[in-house]
Order: structure tokens, then C-alpha cells, then sequence
């Protein structure tokens, strides 16, 4: 947690470290529910206002399965925590990072572009089929849901 840390005060990020001593943790391993409750540790990372916060949320055997969310924010601010996360790798027996850019494995800055674009594309495309989707929307923890229908 200390590169995470040493990473949100370098670039001037908002961050907050926490330790919990019971908490349940949603997950899912080999496309099953597979929640975790108890102790939790790590380090919450605001990596730009229009992007999820970055968590990463250990839990007693340091096992960790996040999110965030970066298109609204942009190129920059994925290309940050692809950065962070490629600069902790090295600390982890194995990270698996599901990259919808791609650009964790191919590090080709047009192709996230491509990727970014067919995602506005397509939620643009949704808006105009179903004119009850609107979005994005923040929810009260930070996460940031795509479309939803208005009531």
C-alpha cells in the first residue's frame, strides 16, 4: 500500500487509507458468488472526479478483486492507474487485470481510443433505442453506474 500511497500523493490525488474489522466484500471467482466477510486494509484513490475511486481493498489472506471505471475521465487517468497497477504488479503471486481498453496488454494508446469511442457509441446508440436510459449517474459511494432507465 505504500506505492499506492507514495502514487495518489505524487500526482496530487485524494486518497484515504482505512482498516476495517468486519466487512462483506461482493466477489465473484470462476463465475460464481463467492463473498468474503471479515477484516479488510488498503488504500482508496480518487484518481479524477469523473472516473470510479480506485480500491484497493485487501482481505485477510490479501486477496483483492476491484474495479474502476475511467472512460468519463479519459485516456490520462486510465493510463495513470494502468501505471499504478504495473508498478505494483511486481508485489502480487498473481494480478489479473481485465483491461476493456486493452491497453494493459497491448499498451496501444489508439486502440483505448478505439475502445473509448465504441463504448460512447454504443451507449449513445442504447439512449436513442430506449429513451428511458440516461447516464452516467454517481452513486453515494463514488462508483459511477453507465445508463440507467429514469423513472
Amino acid at each position: 500500500m505504500t506505492k499506492a500511497k507514495n502514487f495518489a500523493l505524487t500526482n496530487s490525488l485524494p486518497h484515504q487509507s482505512f482498516s476495517e474489522l468486519l466487512k462483506k466484500l461482493d466477489r465473484v471467482k470462476d463465475e460464481q458468488d463467492w463473498d468474503y466477510e471479515g477484516p479488510t486494509k488498503g488504500i482508496k484513490i480518487q484518481p479524477d472526479e469523473n472516473s470510479d475511486p480506485l480500491w484497493l481493498e485487501f482481505d485477510k489472506n490479501n486477496y483483492i478483486q476491484e474495479y474502476c471505471k475511467t472512460q468519463f475521465a479519459g485516456i490520462d487517468t486510465h493510463l495513470q492507474i494502468i501505471s499504478l497497477l504495473k508498478e505494483i504488479q511486481p508485489h502480487f503471486v498473481y494480478l489479473q487485470v481485465t483491461d476493456e481498453g486493452e491497453y494493459w496488454d497491448t499498451q496501444d494508446k489508439a486502440l483505448l481510443q478505439e475502445c473509448l469511442d465504441n463504448y460512447f457509441d454504443a451507449a449513445e446508440k442504447a439512449k436513442a433505442e430506449n429513451s428511458k436510459l440516461n447516464g452516467p449517474y454517481r452513486l453515494q459511494d463514488g462508483r459511477i453506474i453507465d445508463l440507467m432507465e429514469d423513472d
